[in-house]
């Protein structure tokens, strides 16, 4: 009672990678349609959708063929066009990867609030605290205060100015 049983290996379809270009700050509304879209039809092979925090006006959707692609947004408003062709994944993969916002930040440098009731303001950083992503800064603007307060803020809330100058820097000035 041997049985041969024949099987027979099939590759599996490989996904592809399309850019949609869309209104800029419609993105995620985009990816919800989408997403949406994909769940309620059932017959759309989407892998995944990606609204990279750093591109704006672009949303990325992995599937196995184009036909999916022109199915899953037909009729999704804000989208203005696609991108045809592959994209490599090696392109896209740095827009995986978060970026800590304090890799080029050290005390002593200056920046400037882009978020908050102090936007628009200078400031020195006096502090860092890696564990929260957090600063402590002084702002620069505040010359009518005797004292400077201290003011905490998100890393994401500034925006580099000014590197921290060096000691051997500063020593090479005054001389």
């Amino acid at each position: 009672m041997d049985m041969e049983v024949e099987t027979e290996l099939k590759p599996v379809p490989r996904t592809q990678i399309f850019i949609l270009r869309t209104t800029i700050g419609q993105e995620h509304s985009v990816a919800n349609l989408i997403a949406r879209r994909v769940k309620i039809k059932g017959d759309i092979d989407l892998k995944s959708i990606l609204v990279p925090e750093t591109l704006r006006g672009y949303v990325f959707i992995e599937v196995r063929n184009r036909r999916d692609v022109d199915l899953a947004i037909a009729g999704i408003p804000h989208v203005r066009t696609k991108i045809v062709g592959n994209v490599p994944f090696d392109e896209i993969k740095n827009l995986l990867i978060r970026k800590s916002p304090l890799l080029e930040l050290e005390p002593g440098g200056i920046v400037e609030i882009i978020l908050g009731p102090f936007k628009g303001s200078r400031a020195k950083i006096t502090r860092i605290d890696s564990a929260h992503e957090e600063l402590t800064v002084q702002l620069l603007d505040s010359g009518m205060l005797a004292t400077p307060i201290p003011i905490s803020l998100h890393a994401d809330h500034v925006r580099l100015v000014e590197k921290a100058k060096k000691k051997e820097e500063e020593g090479e000035s005054e001389e």
